[in-house]
């Protein structure tokens, strides 16, 4: 099968999910209940898009097909975020009640410590890999922090925090949308540039350099741009660890191909088809009894085992 026609059917399943869900099991009161499905479904979109294109280029940096952006602990940080702010100022501040707010404060700090992170770690030249390290010990610092407050807060204020814990798209503010999409689109014009040049990066970095890509250069920019997309897709809907690494790797298994321009596409169609299948399973099927980041992670986390032990075999 072709890559064309292996896009087009993604794109077709992809129509079939959102019309689905859209359009079916309606009891009645239409005016009432399409509107907050096409805005769960837009905000199904956006983060689908922005964290499986994030998660491969990450991907493509790193020539390492189990690495996530998460691992640079931004989905920690944003749990420690929300656990402090209702720890100081509590469930009541500005800042805990209005979404805005908090999505534009959550988005404004994530960044700030992507930059600090980068700046710090690239002014004395050290390689991406030591920018995971560094960055998996923050997450780790920022889950026992986040874990540490928790265990002191008031236990009704602790449930606001645990909803904010894991992603959902029920209990979402539909007028956070449009800044969430006015700054993935900012990001994106400015991230076409370097979409060339990502099929020589995934070669290696030695490759790369001899033909004629500045390296250092795009991977700076790169990153900072994938801490964008996370921050912002994270402060919409909440963390889901694993599903830029299930719709990655899948996409790489059913395109087989090296170019980009399929695979950025092809994983976008493959994480959107995720995110509307996992909520029509929560709201058909659980009826709402857990969170799509539970049945995400849980599969996800299958696959990522599924994937450590065929890598074990490789050697």
């Amino acid at each position: 099968m072709r890559l064309n026609t292996k896009i087009i059917l993604l794109a077709v399943i992809t129509s079939i999910f959102i019309a689905i869900f859209l359009f079916t099991n309606i009891p009645g009161n239409w005016d009432y209940i399409l509107p907050r499905r096409i805005s769960k479904v837009i905000a199904m979109i956006i983060t689908g898009v922005v964290i499986a294109i994030a998660t491969v280029v990450f991907q493509t940096i790193t020539n390492n097909r189990i690495l996530t952006p998460s691992v640079i602990g931004l989905d920690s940080l944003y749990v420690l975020l929300q656990t402090f702010l209702i720890f100081i100022f509590g469930s009541t501040s500005i800042v805990s009640v209005n979404p805005t707010i908090n999505f534009l404060v959550s988005i404004a700090i994530m960044i700030v410590f992507a930059f600090f992170l980068y700046h710090l770690l690239f002014k004395k030249h050290q390689n991406v890999y030591f920018l995971l390290l560094v960055g998996l010990v923050f997450g780790t610092f920022f889950s026992s922090l986040s874990s540490f407050m928790q265990v002191l807060i008031d236990p009704n204020e602790f449930l606001i925090v645990q909803n904010k814990m894991f992603a959902s798209f029920n209990n979402m503010n539909t007028d956070i949308i449009p800044f969430a999409i006015v700054i993935i689109a900012l990001t994106f014009i400015y991230f076409m540039r370097f979409l060339p040049y990502l099929d020589v990066m995934s070669l290696g970095k030695s490759h790369a350099i001899n033909l004629g890509v500045s390296y250092e250069y795009m991977v700076k920019r790169l990153l900072i741009v994938i801490a964008i997309w996370i921050s912002v897709a994270t402060a919409l809907v909440g963390p889901i660890l694993f599903l830029g690494l299930l719709v990655a790797n899948v996409t790489y298994e059913f395109l087989k191909t090296y170019r980009h321009t399929y695979l950025l596409i092809g994983s976008a169609l493959v994480s959107i088809i995720a995110l509307v299948g996992g909520q029509l399973i929560l709201e058909r099927l659980f009826t709402f009894d857990t969170t799509i980041s539970v049945i995400i992670n849980f599969i996800g986390g299958v696959y990522f085992l599924y994937l450590i032990l065929k890598e074990n075999k490789a050697w």
